[in-house]
């Protein structure tokens, strides 16, 4: 058997071991495509494009492919469009 010149340290260890697992836990921000594109995308939206919309308007203007609900993922997470209502594409019954 091996001897330490310190005792464990049982505390210690756990209080080590939790501050390696929470900066293994930590969300690294990966930079999306469409983060260059954020301002005219926060700007048709609040124009009424929908994600459709958007998802054409970048394949065609800058050869961008990406899937609608790409978008709406990315515009759900921008804080502009956070604060505000946005208008979605479901109707409303009208009553008369």
């Amino acid at each position: 058997m091996r001897q330490d010149k310190e005792a464990f340290d049982a505390q210690k260890e756990v209080k080590r071991i939790r501050a390696l697992r929470g900066r293994e836990r930590r969300q690294r921000y990966r930079k999306s495509r469409l983060d260059r594109y954020r301002a005219e995308l926060v700007a048709m939206r609040r124009a009424g494009a929908s994600c459709g919309d958007l998802a054409v308007w970048l394949r065609l203007t800058h050869r961008c492919k990406i899937n609608r609900s790409s978008i709406d993922r990315y515009l759900k997470k921008v804080p502009e469009l956070n604060s505000e209502t946005v208008k979605t594409d479901q109707h409303t019954p009208r009553t008369e």
